[in-house]
């Protein structure tokens, strides 16, 4: 049930959430007085934690100025300014940024512009999308297309376009075969991708789209060392662009501002939104090469695409305003050194609990994998729910976390996606595996 007298079209219409009245910090109150922790952004979004000033300050000085005016007619300082940092900062020649409202928005938009490049080129006859099964790229019909998770896809199938095809994820620990090294695993499923190519026709792919870090569908799930850069060698073999969906992984969530920038290679197009504007404002980006944008200026010179909020002046100075706060105190070292403690904390803890597959991630981007059988890597029966008793137990004990169902292939498999404020503290951590640990323990007991 929603909330008596509710108004509100809700995510589940059979539950009934608390209502939020504050944050501050890692901590967030509802308005009962019961304090959560935190220990997932909502959706890796809050990035700065809860109820800082000085992103809100500056939302509230452009909102002095000038809340909103359309692109048809205006560009904006602050659009302008952002834009400077996100490329000052991109290796490569990632320097044209679109904004948007958000990483569906995002996603929407490159794949768009992927198609766009190609005509402007003279190569219409480049339709197909390449991407991976288990990916998530967003809900709006065309990311749902390209994304590979079944269970979101399948009441929408006939909806979907058929120009997007998927290969393998790279997942190392789930599917790599007996005494396959990283390496060897990792080139294997990268091939995957020239294969998928040649049926299609080499000259018929567009683009290829992958999560670096795969977030909601695999729980924090990070390639091989030679995976990514095979997959950027058949791409320029065949001419097809790269574009790296950094949504979720991106902004400083593993560690380095683009979560690209671990794996040594440059994509062509990458997508970022969530904690950009660290949920104080809507914002995502598109940012492309100067390859692609000089193919739409020096051909039509109009881009075919557009929303109503991009470049929202208020959004961008939040942007600013929160890229600034991660770089002056230096939460990216946080990043790094917390996550590594987190995650030392939840390898130990869990070291002998016969039902934690795996614990997994890079930075404060983690994963715990749920296994009925440790050995066997056999998942539990999905009519169980394990994931959404853990959600619903971790908040019952005063823990935010991000369960999901599906891990393996849509349907089985359980993982919990952790991926808290840059602003983590080692108490805050001991915190959260004490929670994480007492609620996998209470659903692991009820389901015997």
């Amino acid at each position: 049930m929603s909330q008596p007298d509710s108004r509100v079209f809700p995510r589940n219409s059979q539950v009934q959430p608390p209502i939020v009245s504050s944050g501050a910090g890692v901590y967030l109150t509802d308005t009962s007085g019961k304090q959560y922790l935190d220990g997932c952004g909502g959706a890796a979004v809050s990035c700065l934690g809860h109820g800082n000033t000085a992103v809100t300050d500056a939302v509230v000085g452009q909102l002095k100025d000038i809340a909103y005016a359309h692109t048809s007619f205006f560009t904006s300082e602050p659009a302008e300014r952002l834009a400077d940092i996100l490329t000052d900062r991109a290796p490569g020649d990632l320097n044209r940024v679109y904004f948007v409202s958000g990483g569906s928005e995002a996603v929407e938009a490159a794949l768009k512009l992927s198609r766009q490049y190609f005509l402007e080129r003279d190569q219409p006859e480049r339709i197909h999308i390449i991407a991976r099964h288990q990916s998530y790229h967003g809900n709006t019909l065309g990311a749902l297309s390209a994304g590979g998770n079944q269970w979101r896809r399948r009441q929408f199938q006939p909806l979907l376009s058929k120009s997007m095809h998927h290969i393998d994820a790279c997942f190392y620990w789930r599917w790599a075969e007996a005494g396959e090294t990283e390496s060897e695993y990792g080139l294997r499923i990268a091939n995957q991708l020239e294969a998928k190519i040649l049926e299609l026709g080499g000259d018929t792919v567009a683009a290829f789209i992958a999560e670096p870090v795969v977030g909601a569908t695999l729980g924090a799930v990070t390639a091989t060392q030679t995976y990514f850069t095979r997959i950027r060698e058949i791409c320029d073999k065949y001419g097809v662009l790269l574009i790296l969906d950094e949504v979720m992984c991106g902004m400083g969530r593993t560690g380095s501002l683009y979560a690209y920038q671990q794996e040594q290679i440059t994509p062509d197009i990458i997508c970022i939104a969530k904690g950009l504007g660290a949920g104080i404002q809507p914002i995502g980006a598109m940012i492309c090469s100067d390859d692609i944008y000089t193919a739409i200026e020096a051909g039509s010179g109009f881009f075919q695409h557009g929303h109503t909020y991009l470049g929202h002046p208020t959004a961008c100075a939040a942007g600013v305003a929160v890229l600034q706060e991660i770089e002056s105190r230096q939460l990216l070292d946080n990043v790094r050194h917390q996550g590594a403690v987190l995650r030392d904390m939840l390898s130990e803890r869990f070291a002998d609990n016969p039902h934690i597959g795996d614990v997994r991630g890079r930075g404060l981007f983690l994963g715990v994998e749920l296994v009925q059988d440790k050995v066997s890597k056999a998942p539990f029966d999905p009519s169980l729910k394990v994931h959404a008793n853990i959600k619903k137990t971790a908040f019952q004990n005063g823990l935010m976390v991000y369960p999901m169902g599906g891990t393996i292939d849509g349907v089985n498999g359980d993982h919990v996606l952790i991926a808290p404020p840059y602003i983590f503290t080692e108490d805050h951590s001991a915190e959260l595996v004490d929670k994480l640990d007492q609620t996998i323990r209470q659903v692991i007991d009820s389901n015997r």
